[in-house]
């Protein structure tokens, strides 16, 4: 038997809501549009007698909802919406087509063909390597990286992140975030395998050349403490160490590493068992930044700088004895540039010139005593 999917509208009228007959669409997808002056409801009198309008009309509640269902037609309703060719029709007239549902079909395959042409073009264009590189979020590598593994590693992420997929390509891009004191390098592996040669041997000899196996960046990571500046600038650079000595490490021994460098006095503020990241660390060692500062002021002293509060300033020296005698407190410099020391120098040589001046002026008196 044959069916009709009829969509309902519930559209205003007034003040009251009329419900509207839109469109009609076939089983083979195609719409078919209602006059205006033919879509109000009460005129599909066939229609409204079945079972289905009445459910229809319960479902639509406000303005503007809408509806589509499936009725199969009577032989009564056929007569009405249908010739005897099928085509459809309602009040001797036929049903203007819905054209516009084509139109998105035709729209995509052309907005899929010119994305074809588009890529098509972009893989014809040469790539600017320079442009990526500076796109790459990793540092040039230099002799100074610790972990020339780690390094690489990230190096090839970013070359599939920014599709640099050939091999020669790849050694390119190495070229370009190679720093100048790692040209050398470059030069010779570039005479000896040239550019076609496979990314792979470029790799291999690239660990073999700067992968540290010693013990130095090692002991370097974990020995690194807090000096002076900034605390947070510290626990940074303690985290990059550590992690470029050794990448798997668990947060909590990174958390210890790192807090074991602080200072003795930040060190016993912070709570070892609230933290579970060294995110939660940085948040709470940058709360005790303003006690660095207190600590932390430079005095200038012989063209060096000294932090006048380090214990290491006065570390290995003696007590000035001049200040001592002099009850000026306990103060660490040299005897010889003591200031109170010139001065008891001085007091003493003017009492020494007073006493031999007096002891001449006896003498000549006692002298011509004598004559007379």
């Amino acid at each position: 038997m044959d069916k009709l999917n009829f969509e309902f509208q519930l559209m205003g009228d007034g003040k009251s809501n009329v419900v509207h007959v839109i469109s009609i669409m076939t089983t083979d997808g195609r719409i078919y549009i209602l006059p205006q002056e033919l879509q109000i409801a009460s005129v599909h009198t066939e229609l409204i007698k079945c079972p289905a309008y009445s459910k229809v009309k319960n479902s639509l509640k406000k303005r503007h909802q809408t509806r589509k269902v499936w009725i199969t037609l009577s032989k009564e309703m056929k007569n009405v919406y249908m010739d005897e060719e099928g085509n459809l029709q309602f009040s001797d007239q036929y049903l203007e087509e819905n054209q516009s549902q084509f139109e998105p079909k035709e729209t995509q395959t052309l907005e899929k063909l010119l994305e074809k042409i588009l890529i098509n073009t972009q893989g014809n264009k040469p790539q600017n390597l320079s442009y990526t590189a500076e796109r790459f979020v990793i540092d040039k590598f230099s002799s100074k990286h610790t972990n020339a593994n780690q390094w690489i590693e990230f190096f090839e992420k970013e070359c599939e992140r920014f599709e640099v997929t050939s091999d020669s390509k790849k050694i390119e891009m190495l070229r370009l975030l190679m720093d100048k004191s790692c040209n050398d390098w470059y030069n010779s592996m570039f005479i000896k395998y040239t550019m076609d040669s496979e990314w792979l041997i470029w790799k291999t000899k690239f660990c073999e050349t700067f992968a540290s196996k010693g013990w130095n960046p090692v002991a370097y990571a974990l020995k690194f403490k807090y000096q002076d500046g900034s605390l947070l600038d510290y626990a940074l650079k303690k985290e990059s160490l550590l992690l470029d000595m050794r990448r798997t490490i668990d947060k909590g021994t990174l958390i210890d590493l790192i807090v074991f460098g602080l200072p003795e006095y930040v060190m016993n503020k912070i709570d070892r068992e609230e933290l579970k990241d060294t995110v939660e660390l940085f948040n709470e060692i940058h709360k005790y930044e303003h006690m660095v500062n207190k600590k932390s002021y430079i005095v200038r002293r012989k063209n060096n700088y000294y932090p006048k509060n380090n214990n290491y300033y006065n570390e290995g020296k003696q007590p000035c004895k001049t200040c001592e005698k002099s009850n000026k407190g306990i103060r660490y410099h040299s005897e010889a540039v003591c200031w109170f020391k010139s001065k008891e120098d001085e007091k003493t040589k003017r009492y020494n010139i007073k006493h031999v001046n007096n002891s001449v002026i006896e003498a000549k008196l006692n002298e011509s005593e004598e004559k007379n």
